[in-house]
């Protein structure tokens, strides 16, 4: 799909979509990525992109994404949604994916929807886009592609997308920006795919089955569509309209939160002087609330992964109102990504919310896992818990050192650790 470079490629995107030159766009999802060279391409212009791919008979595209220091995470659309809340991502992408968007009442493509904010982008090159010229190099006919690009364009229709622009292999639809158009749709009866029920709780996404019906856009919210929330990188201290899901939530949090952060990392950098330089690039925050750790890295070359617990607090629409990326995710499990993909690993109390549901020795057995051979951990816990996880952190050749918080006191520590290369004697 990219004869002349994936950068030739974005620049003809660019043009069709003036929004993603200006800071209208900031968030993506690329299905079916690759090796996530459009995410790569992407994140050199300031666009922060969650590339998706399984491990399938391409092997490990993943962990070749995450090699190269490119946001990517295992996973295929298939039968559960995706781990994104609702109305999260500004555009999502599909380049000669595979994915059969009209099979199984529109299924998948009704997923992207749920996950795309009102006014996003969708954008699709390959089969069946530009079928008049491309269908004798697709094993196919002229007929059967005609009639796949018709299904797609009437599925979008009735999902109320509409098409943006088309340009050689590209095609790009727009999200619905309002209710105007849903309305409209659902006044119907008889509509289909018909509209999600109220039991259907759209931000629902771990370990919830797909369902063929069209999440609409909440009503309460009238500053979540594309060109409601700031241009980047305004958005990323504006207080967001969801703030207000998460308990206690209000501005005056979120502003607190920002501030903390700010002085926070100011004083990890001063413990770990590789955060902030060439040397740490994938980072992943294990529990975040607002994403204000992400925030106050914002000008270091480095990217993170916001972690909200699918048991805590759904605060992770706030996270992509502010412009940065994030998942759900159970501590309990395994995490979807290759081993030693990791830079650095950053938590906050996460043994303090979590010690009653998952054992300890499991959760840092994961980080392990996840980490690279000479990467970091920061581990800011209650004093109680320091001497159990140093000592597990041992085991597993980490070498941990403890320092007081930026305002010291006892009741809250931190551990610097650094993961060491070792190989097993046999």
């Amino acid at each position: 799909m990219f004869p002349n470079g994936v950068s030739a490629y974005v620049d003809l995107m660019q043009d069709l979509i003036p929004e993603m030159q200006d800071g209208t766009v900031r968030t993506a999802i690329d299905t079916g990525c690759g090796v996530a060279s459009w995410g790569g391409d992407l994140l050199d212009r300031g666009i922060l992109t969650v590339s998706l791919a399984p491990r399938d008979n391409h092997e490990a595209q993943v962990q070749f994404a995450l090699e190269r220091g490119i946001p990517a995470i295992l996973g295929i659309i298939s039968t559960q949604r995706l781990p994104f809340p609702s109305s999260s991502f500004d555009m999502a992408h599909c380049s000669r994916c595979l994915i059969p968007w009209t099979e199984f009442g529109g299924l998948y493509l009704l997923e992207i929807n749920r996950i795309l904010r009102p006014g996003g982008f969708w954008v699709l090159s390959g089969p069946p886009v530009n079928y008049e010229h491309r269908w004798r190099g697709w094993n196919t006919t002229i007929e059967e592609q005609r009639s796949d690009y018709e299904k797609l364009q009437d599925l979008l229709s009735s999902m109320c997308f509409e098409l943006y622009k088309q340009q050689d292999d590209i095609a790009v639809w727009r999200k619905s920006s309002d209710n105007e158009c849903y309305d409209r749709k659902f006044s119907n009866p008889d509509a289909y795919p018909p509209k999600c029920d109220d039991s259907m709780e759209p931000d629902a996404a771990w370990y919830t089955p797909l369902r063929p019906c069209v999440v609409v856009p909440a009503r309460k919210y009238t500053k979540v569509a594309l060109d409601a929330v700031p241009k980047w990188p305004e958005r990323l201290h504006a207080t967001p309209e969801r703030v207000s899901v998460v308990h206690n939530g209000n501005a005056n949090a979120f502003k607190h939160d920002d501030s903390k952060w700010k002085s926070r990392v100011k004083h990890y950098k001063k413990l770990l002087p590789a955060l902030g330089t060439e040397e740490i690039r994938n980072v992943m925050d294990m529990n975040t609330v607002y994403g204000g750790f992400a925030s106050a890295l914002i000008e270091d070359p480095l990217w993170v992964m916001n972690v909200v617990s699918s048991y805590a607090t759904n605060s992770l629409p706030v996270v992509y109102d502010r412009g940065l990326i994030g998942v759900y995710h159970d501590w309990c499990e395994a995490f979807s990504t290759y081993p030693r993909t990791y830079d650095l690993l950053h938590l906050d109390g996460l043994f303090t919310a979590e010690s009653q549901r998952c054992d300890m020795k499991y959760v840092l057995l994961e980080m392990d896992r996840i980490l690279r051979p000479s990467a970091y951990a920061i581990i800011r816990e209650s004093y109680y818990f320091l001497d159990a996880i140093a000592t597990i952190a041992k085991g597993m050749k980490w070498n941990c050192r403890q320092e007081d918080t930026e305002y010291g006191g006892d009741k809250e520590k931190i551990l610097i650790c650094q993961k060491s290369l070792w190989y097993s004697s046999s």
